[in-house]
């Protein structure tokens, strides 16, 4: 019996990875009645990075934080053993702003630290920063600040929230901070590999998705490098450094203050392969199938499904993808993927604002795949 995993990322904005995998297995099941399919939702560090990881062998744990505008917001993390998982985009993402109103200069990641606190309280010496998708761009200052940073203006008072904050910090001190997670595994998933200040840094490339207009992007750049060189006076040696190392602008600076904690960077994608057993499930595979909402420039340096087509060809087995878009030409996919299907190929509607348009031609993909290539290999 053929044997196909069906492992996608999801389809931002539009359907959840389960629910891409769900649709694909629906019409390749038609086509193929006999396959042996297993699903394998993914996620890369970003939005769905808490269902992904309940999808394998974690389970999941509500936690009360403060939300990215100062309100009590309930998400959900995900455990396993005494390594805990925390979604960034859960707790203080876009997705869940009040009546999604945008705060690009005072958006916080106070609500990350109090994530992290309670998995330190349940005895986690792994931690995991999913980080991707927030509203934040405090260079994690929330973050530091809840687990006992003092970030302080000139008269000793605890700077304001979000970026805009930074701009008057005079005196910082990481000591307790950085005590709380002596011995902690810090494991920061992303796959942004963008320094933390300048033209490719946190505000300049993600600040106008969360909001900032021109003048709020420079704002929240010069409040960050205040923020470099207030470490730097206060005795932080490596400040400058690690500002400029990749993945420190990931989710506004999260992935920076995580370094100044002693966190490792790693690749968002391939840390999720592993972590979700993605090469077991390949080796007893046929036939694979994987896609992402966009497939384009991006894909190609690391992104999942690229990521999962290079641990497939090393087993030998192919694999195809399925795109809510494709803005690569063949002779660049070709490396990867035995075939590209794209829906925007198969409507001229708005698919990608279209959940049920989105499975419905999910699920056509999926006869497709099955009456091409399930008996060609």
């Amino acid at each position: 019996m053929l044997s196909v995993l069906i492992a996608p990322d999801k389809f931002k904005g539009s359907l959840s990875a389960d629910e891409v995998a769900r649709a694909l297995e629906r019409g390749l099941l038609k086509g193929a009645p006999h396959a042996r399919v297993s699903r394998l939702a993914l996620a890369d560090g970003g939005e769905g990075s808490v269902a992904a990881a309940c999808s394998g062998r974690f389970s999941s744990e509500t936690v009360v934080v403060t939300g990215p505008t100062g309100q009590p917001l309930t998400a959900r993390v995900a455990v396993h053993g005494r390594t805990v998982l925390i979604e960034a985009a859960a707790v203080c993402g876009l997705g869940v702003l009040p009546d999604g109103r945008k705060a690009p200069l005072t958006a916080t990641s106070r609500g990350i630290g109090q994530a992290v606190q309670y998995a330190l309280a349940g005895g986690a010496d792994t931690i995991v920063l999913a980080l991707g998708g927030v509203a934040t761009t405090d260079g994690g200052a929330g973050l530091l600040q809840s687990l006992g940073a003092v970030l302080a203006r000139e008269d000793g008072t605890p700077v304001g929230p979000g970026g805009r904050g930074l701009a008057d910090l005079h005196t910082v001190d990481l000591t307790e901070a950085r005590a709380a997670l002596a011995g902690i595994d810090l494991v920061l998933a992303t796959d942004v590999d963008n320094p933390l200040l300048g033209p490719t840094g946190a505000a300049a490339v993600y600040g106008p998705q969360k909001g900032a207009a021109e003048t709020e992007v420079r704002e929240l750049d010069d409040a960050l490098g205040t923020f470099v060189r207030r470490l730097e006076a206060s005795g932080v040696a490596d400040a400058a450094r690690l500002a400029r190392s990749p993945g420190a602008g990931s989710a506004g600076g999260l992935g920076y203050a995580g370094t100044l904690l002693g966190g490792r960077v790693c690749s968002g994608a391939d840390y999720f392969l592993t972590l979700l057993g993605a090469d077991e499930l390949l080796a007893g595979a046929d036939f694979v199938v994987t896609g992402e909402g966009s497939l384009d420039e991006q894909s190609l340096s690391g992104k999942l499904p690229v990521a999962l087509a290079r641990r497939a060809r090393r087993q030998g087995v192919a694999v195809h993808a399925v795109a809510g878009r494709c803005a690569l030409p063949a002779e660049r996919t070709i490396a990867h993927f035995r075939s590209v299907q794209a829906l925007t190929d198969l409507t001229e509607q708005d698919c990608a604002n279209d959940s049920a348009l989105s499975a419905r031609l999910l699920a056509q993909c999926g006869r497709t795949l099955a009456d091409h290539w399930l008996g060609r290999g």
